[in-house]
């Protein structure tokens, strides 16, 4: 039933107003000022163009330290689906070919994604068989690129990415991060790991007596204390971690690493 002197076949609640979904006609603009605007036909997916604002799986902090003879990169092996501890066996430190290893920090949906184009940069190599592989300082500048370009795009992918290899001899260690920034240095750390870790690594690379000395067997246990200082800091660490140490001999990839814990002086907290 409509009221008296209604219309059934009234016109539209909005005189120039877009339809569902579509754009309200401003104006000056070139497009058709007609009661009813259709949506634009360049308008991606049924509810316009999506944006990932925050990352949700996220892995915590990767740690690399560059020593004489190579590098050693290092992150534990739990990816946290926000604040919940989700997933506990995850590796985020791949081994790429005998010169290049990469610990990745950050969204890993992001991740899963770029390793497929990862996988199938090293599947374009073996396949032209010209004895030449991706070394890591073009690796690096190659996911610098990707990264800004989609930062660019307003697509970033939530990563802190570390890469670190061998190159003509010289080990190489560098970081990328979401907006495409990067360095490269010694020590390189994400995560807590920038105010955690860092300190730790800095006193034996600022000090040109030490880091010359610093061989592998070294930096192993350097690594080491700095994953157990991680695991007792880091709300979002595991005592369980990855490992890559590369070398001029090649890669040498532990995904069974476990952080020797001390708590003698838990009975000093109170409510322990």
């Amino acid at each position: 039933m409509y009221p008296a002197g209604g219309n059934a076949m009234a016109g539209p609640f909005w005189s120039n107003g877009p339809a569902p979904g579509a754009f309200y006609n401003f104006p000056g603009s070139s497009a058709n000022a007609g009661a009813m605007q259709a949506p634009r036909s360049d308008t991606p997916g049924e509810f316009g163009t999506q944006r990932s604002y925050y990352p949700v799986t996220t892995g915590t902090s990767v740690v690399g330290l560059m020593f004489k003879d190579g590098v050693i990169i290092a992150a534990d092996k739990l990816i946290s689906y926000g604040s919940l501890a989700r997933f506990h066996d995850v590796d985020r430190v791949y081994r790429i070919n005998d010169k290049t290893v990469l610990g990745i920090g950050g969204d890993f949906a992001d991740f899963q994604y770029i390793k497929r184009h990862i996988d199938q940069k090293v599947i374009d190599d073996q396949c032209l068989d010209d004895k030449n592989e991706m070394k890591p300082r073009s690796f690096y500048n190659w996911l610098t690129r990707v990264m800004y370009n989609r930062r660019s795009d307003f697509q970033p992918l939530y990563l802190d990415l570390v890469i670190g290899g061998m190159q003509d001899g010289e080990p190489f260690l560098g970081h990328v991060n979401l907006r495409g920034r990067s360095y490269t240095s010694n020590v390189v750390a994400t995560g807590y790991g920038t105010h955690l870790a860092l300190p730790l690594l800095r006193e034996y690379s600022e000090n040109p007596e030490a880091y010359q000395n610093l061989g592998q067997p070294q930096a192993n246990d350097l690594m080491k204390r700095v994953m157990e200082v991680l695991w007792y800091r880091d709300c979002r660490s595991d005592p369980k971690y990855s490992q890559a140490i590369c070398t001029a001999s090649g890669v040498q990839l532990d995904a069974d690493c476990f952080v020797a814990q001390n708590w003698d002086l838990a009975h000093t907290i109170k409510g322990y």
